[in-house]
């Protein structure tokens, strides 16, 4: 169940230097100026429902390196017996997992353009009504440890979804860097900024540039959302992402977060 998997060409032989590329890639960041005060930093990892050798490989590498990871949960796919799976896999640690809600089905609805389940070829009402069966399907399997926050799938949803998620009290939205339109100020958008996994270079060595370049130019604007598919990854990028995650724990300039941390800083509830 879930999109087709395939691994982008970086992925086909982490670089021998990488250490030192990610070394240099971090070094610049912080020599970048930053008046924000704190930078933040969080990786969100999508299309999560139904328990896997790599999910739980991702689970583990998180865990061992302490790091908090956003998982967004696609609502038709989990089961109660998936659900019992992803914690036994996962634990109960709130500082370690924040479970948000993934789109409903993960569905494309429009029939030219770019993919959007949320998009503008849907009415309203039915936007609405799938908005409603999926938050009401993972909170009634998850409880309490579902964030009130929403995660489009193909990370864009259009201005009527933006509307109903302010009217039905999510408290968060996380989509690419460059969605539109904006969300209301009501409505936080902690976007995503860089793409591991579903990147469309065409040779490897483009394609480490432009990784590294998205992660020196994230970190040093102050927001850093990195993105993770974990069905698309094989061994180099599961070899890399053991390198980044300590790289970033040790790095001074910045604070490793999930988004059930940024709606109680701002809002003062997770739930």
């Amino acid at each position: 169940m879930g999109p087709a998997a395939s691994s982008s060409q970086l992925w086909l032989k982490v670089p021998a230097d990488i250490r030192l590329r990610l070394s240099r890639c971090l070094h610049r960041a912080a020599a970048e100026p930053f008046l924000g005060g704190e930078r933040i930093i969080f990786f969100r990892a999508d299309d999560v429902g139904v328990p896997g050798n790599r999910f739980s490989r991702l689970i583990d590498l998180f865990r061992r390196h302490q790091t908090p990871l956003t998982l967004g949960v696609v609502p038709s796919w989990l089961t109660g017996e998936r659900w019992r799976c992803l914690l036994e896999v996962c634990g109960n640690d709130r500082t370690l997992w924040g479970w948000t809600q993934h789109g409903w089905r993960h569905l494309n609805h429009e029939p030219v353009g770019k993919k959007q389940e949320f998009g503008p070829s849907r009415p309203i009402s039915l936007k609405r009504r799938d908005l409603r069966l999926g938050y009401g399907r993972l909170r009634a399997l998850m409880g309490e440890a579902l964030l009130p926050a929403f995660t489009p799938p193909w990370n864009r949803c259009d201005q009527e979804t933006l509307t109903v998620l302010e009217d039905l009290g999510y408290k968060a939205l996380s989509r690419d860097r460059t969605a539109q339109p904006a969300a209301p100020l009501t409505l936080p958008d902690y976007p995503v900024c860089v793409d591991l996994h579903t990147r469309k270079e065409n040779d490897a060595e483009g394609g480490w540039h432009s990784l590294l370049k998205e992660l020196t130019d994230s970190l040093s604007s102050g927001f850093c959302g990195i993105m993770i598919h974990h069905q698309r990854m094989n061994t180099a990028a599961f070899d890399f992402l053991n390198l980044l995650l300590p790289a970033l724990k040790q790095w001074n300039h910045g604070r490793i977060v999930h988004l059930g941390t940024l709606i109680k800083e701002r809002h003062g509830v997770v739930g």
